[in-house]
């Protein structure tokens, strides 16, 4: 995310799960027994895949520099969103700045081997050929009353139709702090080419609900989009909501229904934003959420404290959620943040994670990967490393 600053301190073939198919959990509820997840181990860095030097040539559709990449599998196609990103970048640019600003940004993927990075088979384009805005932002100077950009948040599908959330910035603060106008969704019926901004539904900007991670899940007798949220910024805890899959009920406020806590168990779910509970306590930063089949729990990526990237296990999407494990820290990955998975991309029976992870100089998306230590398996033999 641009007009701002980061805190910073000094392959075997894959056995891909989820390919082909719209991300989806298991049916939710609580697990038995205790945490699994030992810690992570193996992380690496396997290639940039944005900007002067990536293994995309983004130059041609006039894209020098942008960060985010959250995903979302739709048949054959995984969609990586970008927040904001510039055309051209003087090389020896840090952070988000340079010029031709656009505030979004959508690319796809068929590939099913991330072993070596994913390359992008295209994008959304205007009419010019570069990749296109496409949630148009009022670009207004950080200083000035309004809009200074459309950031996307999440990207989640109802059969063939994309929904992208996003948080309308007004200004961007002290690093890790940003004020939200409102966050809302748009609307793609043509896989990600054309976008609507829709009227509702909409989250006030002090909302808990203005950064998302999302998950399809089966619950009920029914499907639903479960989204876990986070205020703007990255001081706030994680709060739970899901709505029906269903294009009429994304579109209708009151379909959607926010996690009030639990009874023996079993989850409460209000129509009431104010009853919704804090399911993950802490300063979270961006976040994404997925299924582990390795570890038969969840997961939850971020960075913490305005910090390091590092990954929750979960019992429930409600929790409880365990002790942080760390991932990277900004020691090791100055200016790291945004560590988006996705369930298309694991390998040995999902004990590797594939993931982006956004970097604030040279302010690219890189692809990195982690494995996942499940207790009582420490001395198993360590993976072999991408190549």
């Amino acid at each position: 995310m641009s007009r701002r600053t980061l805190l910073a301190a000094g392959g075997a073939a894959a056995l891909l799960g989820g390919c082909g198919v719209l991300d989806r959990g298991p049916a939710p509820g609580r697990v038995s027994g205790d945490f699994r997840l030992a810690g992570v181990t193996g992380v690496t860095q396997i290639a940039q895949l944005t900007g002067p030097g990536a293994i995309n040539d983004t130059a041609a559709v006039l894209l020098a520099g942008a960060d985010l990449g959250h995903m979302t599998t739709v048949g054959e196609k995984t969609f990586f969103v970008f927040g904001d990103n510039f055309g051209e970048r003087d090389p020896e640019a840090f952070g988000g700045v340079g010029d031709i600003w656009r505030s979004n940004a959508l690319a796809w993927s068929t590939s099913d081997d991330p072993t070596a990075g994913i390359v992008f088979d295209g994008w959304a384009l205007n009419e010019y050929g570069q990749a296109a805005e496409i949630l148009p932002s009022d670009h207004r100077p950080n200083d000035v009353v309004g809009e200074t950009t459309k950031i996307p948040t999440q990207l989640f599908a109802v059969g063939q139709t994309l929904y992208l959330g996003y948080m309308s910035v007004v200004h961007w603060g002290d690093p890790g702090v940003w004020t939200a106008g409102h966050a809302g969704l748009a609307r793609s019926t043509d896989l990600g080419l054309t976008w609507e901004l829709l009227e509702q539904p909409r989250w006030a900007g002090e909302s808990n609900f203005v950064q998302l991670a999302q998950v399809p899940m089966t619950a009920d007798g029914q499907d639903w989009i479960y989204l876990w949220g986070i205020p703007a910024g990255r001081f706030g805890s994680v709060k739970l909501m899901r709505v029906p899959a269903q294009d009429a009920a994304v579109i209708d406020p009151s379909a959607y229904q926010y996690f009030a806590g639990t009874d023996a168990d079993q989850p409460r779910w209000s129509s009431s934003e104010a009853d919704a509970e804090v399911v993950l306590a802490g300063a979270i930063g961006e976040l994404s959420v997925m299924w582990s089949d390795h570890l038969q729990r969840w997961l939850l990526t971020t960075m913490a404290d305005n910090a390091d990237a590092v990954v929750f296990e979960g019992l429930s999407p409600w929790g409880p959620w365990s002790a942080s494990h760390t991932i990277t820290t900004q020691r090791e990955t100055p200016g790291l943040y945004a560590p988006y998975m996705t369930p298309r991309y694991v390998s040995d029976d999902g004990r590797r994670v594939y993931f982006t992870l956004s970097i604030w100089g040279p302010y690219q998306v890189f692809w990195y990967s982690m494995d996942l230590l499940r207790a009582g398996e420490e001395d198993q033999p360590a993976l072999e490393q991408n190549s």
